[in-house]
């Protein structure tokens, strides 16, 4: 007998078959998995993708691509408002983990405060500097808050650069900045004492490492470094020192000497090679080692000889020896003090390093180890100008 054939039904919405059992499905039926799907909330049709909104809602693909998604909760939402990083963000999300930008209007994850009380986003604060005395970003150098409680006008920008007061027979000079730091109640006090010991030797300035009202930048003009040891009013660093100035391992002395100085090329390249064969002991004299303010790196040893034959541009001011500045090179490895001795020998292990090498050669490098410590404090005991720094040597046990 012939074999009796069933026609088979298929789901309509997959086209899979229908099961017999239970028999008596119509065409337009679905399979189970395909009646188990939910409904799109906007065009009613089933889901297989599902596309979840903000309000727990369900889309189809289809009409989730007239939605946005927003960046932080990736929930599908109607919602306008856009970030910085050109993504849209609900209103739940943007309610409680955005601020609004002041200036392109858009909203941000997190925003800096300017001076009249408005955030921007990080792009826009690029536009801005910091207060020099706290976190609110402003056109100028202070806020106006603190420009207007707490500006002492005998303290100068940090970019107060005036034409400079040479005293002393040249032509080695030197420049002494010295970081101090007070307590704010003394500070109008220290600023008195410095201000009236200096006169038309040196300034004051503001400094990062310092912040303003915490302390100032002692800046002289140039100095010999004769004239620095008998005419610079020393007593001003016991004075302030006794008002309540103070240091610690945020803030240095700088010394800088002048290019003319230098007999030549070679003769600077000749001091920077000592100062540098010698990290060391330099580092000991100094009293500390400052990775981050003046750097020993190996990249500028390297490139000694470039910056002997005038290249200034290298990796960055923050090295033992500075060479940005276009009439000077910066000393900036010591540790800043309120102690006359200390700040001497800063001064004159400047001053002696520039003088040893002047008249360096090659024989006594080969034959009477130039380049070594032990030669240097040889040369600086037959030199008694340079006591404060033969002095300082022998306390630190690095006269040897």
């Amino acid at each position: 007998m012939p074999t009796t054939l069933t026609a088979h039904i298929p789901c309509a919405r997959c086209a899979a078959t229908l099961p017999d059992d239970p028999p008596g499905h119509e065409r337009g039926s679905l399979c189970a998995a395909c009646e188990s799907l939910p409904f799109c909330d906007d065009c009613g049709d089933r889901v297989t993708q599902i596309h979840t909104t903000v309000d727990d809602g369900t889309l189809c693909t289809d009409c989730a691509a007239r939605w946005r998604e927003c960046e932080c909760c990736e929930l599908y939402t109607s919602s306008e408002d856009r970030t910085v990083t050109d993504g849209v963000v609900c209103d739940g999300c943007r309610d409680y983990h955005y601020w609004w930008c002041s200036d392109c209007r858009l909203y941000a994850r997190s925003v800096r405060l300017l001076d009249n009380d408005e955030n921007v986003c990080g792009d826009c604060a690029d536009q801005y500097r910091e207060c020099f005395d706290c976190d609110r970003l402003t056109s100028s150098t202070y806020c106006s808050y603190c420009d207007a409680n707490q500006r002492d006008d005998r303290i100068y920008d940090y970019t107060y650069k005036p034409d400079p007061v040479f005293h002393g027979e040249g032509p080695v000079y030197l420049g002494l900045e010295l970081e101090v730091k007070t307590p704010s109640r003394a500070l109008e006090d220290c600023v008195d004492i410095a201000t009236g010991h200096l006169g038309r030797i040196g300034y004051l300035k503001e400094d990062g490492s310092i912040g303003y009202g915490n302390g100032f930048e002692l800046v002289t003009h140039p100095m010999s470094y004769t004239w620095a040891i008998e005419e610079f009013p020393w007593n001003v660093l016991r004075e302030l020192r006794v008002r309540g100035a103070y240091i610690d391992n945020e803030v240095g002395i700088h010394v800088h000497v002048s290019r003319d100085g230098f007999d030549s090329p070679a003769h600077v390249y000749r001091w920077m090679k000592f100062f540098y064969r010698n990290e060391s002991h330099a580092v000991r004299l100094a009293r500390r080692r400052s990775d981050d303010w003046a750097s020993f790196t190996p990249e500028t040893r390297a490139g000694i000889a470039k910056f002997a034959k005038g290249e200034r541009f290298g990796y960055g001011r923050y090295q033992a020896i500075n060479v940005y500045p276009q009439e000077t090179f910066e000393v900036r490895i010591f540790a800043s003090s309120l102690h006359r001795q200390q700040v001497q020998a800063a001064l004159a292990f400047v001053a002696a390093s520039v003088e040893y090498t002047r008249s360096l050669t090659s024989g006594d490098v080969a034959r009477r180890r130039g380049w070594e410590w032990t030669a240097f404090v040889t040369w600086v005991r037959a030199h008694p100008i340079y006591l404060p720094l033969l002095a300082e040597m022998e306390a630190l046990s690095c006269a040897s």
